[in-house]
């Protein structure tokens, strides 16, 4: 576990560094029978754009918690990443945790199009109750065999008619609305896009 969580740490050092990010800031959040989970922040000089990363969801393998042969080792991985303007939101590290706390507590797995509702606001005074995940810009972190590439997931904070919309139409429309109405997802106070 310590091995994963170093490669992963690694990368995204690496990755934040050619972008001309400085060290991360860390927070840490510890729930209730899982292992600690870190959030890392990163931003450049001059960068309006934070971004927040998860830190030891791929610690273990994503599967249903249900399956009594659930393989320890193989079976996909996953962390998340949150990019935002501005100073840090207050309680958004919590936010980013529970996300990736929630494979070992409630048994998702974390993929492309998921939609993470947390039903309340996702930083105080936010407008946001959800993400809804995708792909990122950082690559997959390659593990030695034979355990599963880690997979960083994009995870963009969403209202509730917004998770209503992507309940009822699906991600990819709504990231359509999204581009058609010039909606810039890292602006923590956006509008709600207003989908047909």
């Amino acid at each position: 576990m310590a091995d994963v969580l170093a490669s992963v740490r690694a990368h995204l050092l690496d990755h934040f560094a050619r972008a001309g990010a400085a060290e991360p800031d860390e927070a840490s959040v510890t729930f209730l029978g899982t292992d600690r989970m870190v959030i890392l922040r990163f931003a450049g000089p001059g960068d309006d754009v934070a971004h927040y990363v998860s830190l030891g969801c791929s610690a273990h393998p994503m599967g249903d918690p249900a399956d009594l042969m659930a393989d320890p080792v193989r079976g996909p991985r996953a962390e998340v990443a949150v990019s935002l303007r501005g100073p840090s939101p207050v309680g958004l590290a919590r936010s980013v945790a529970v996300v990736a706390a929630a494979p070992a507590v409630e048994g998702l797995v974390l993929e492309p199009d998921a939609l993470v509702d947390l039903e309340t606001p996702l930083w105080q005074g936010a407008p946001f109750t959800a993400f809804l995940l995708g792909g990122s810009d950082i690559d997959d972190v390659t593990l030695d065999e034979p355990l599963s590439p880690v997979t960083v997931l994009s995870a963009v904070p969403i209202t509730a008619t917004e998770a209503a919309w992507v309940r009822l139409k699906g991600a990819p429309a709504m990231r359509e609305a999204w581009a058609q109405d010039g909606v810039d997802v890292t602006d923590p106070r956006r509008r709600a896009a207003s989908p047909a």
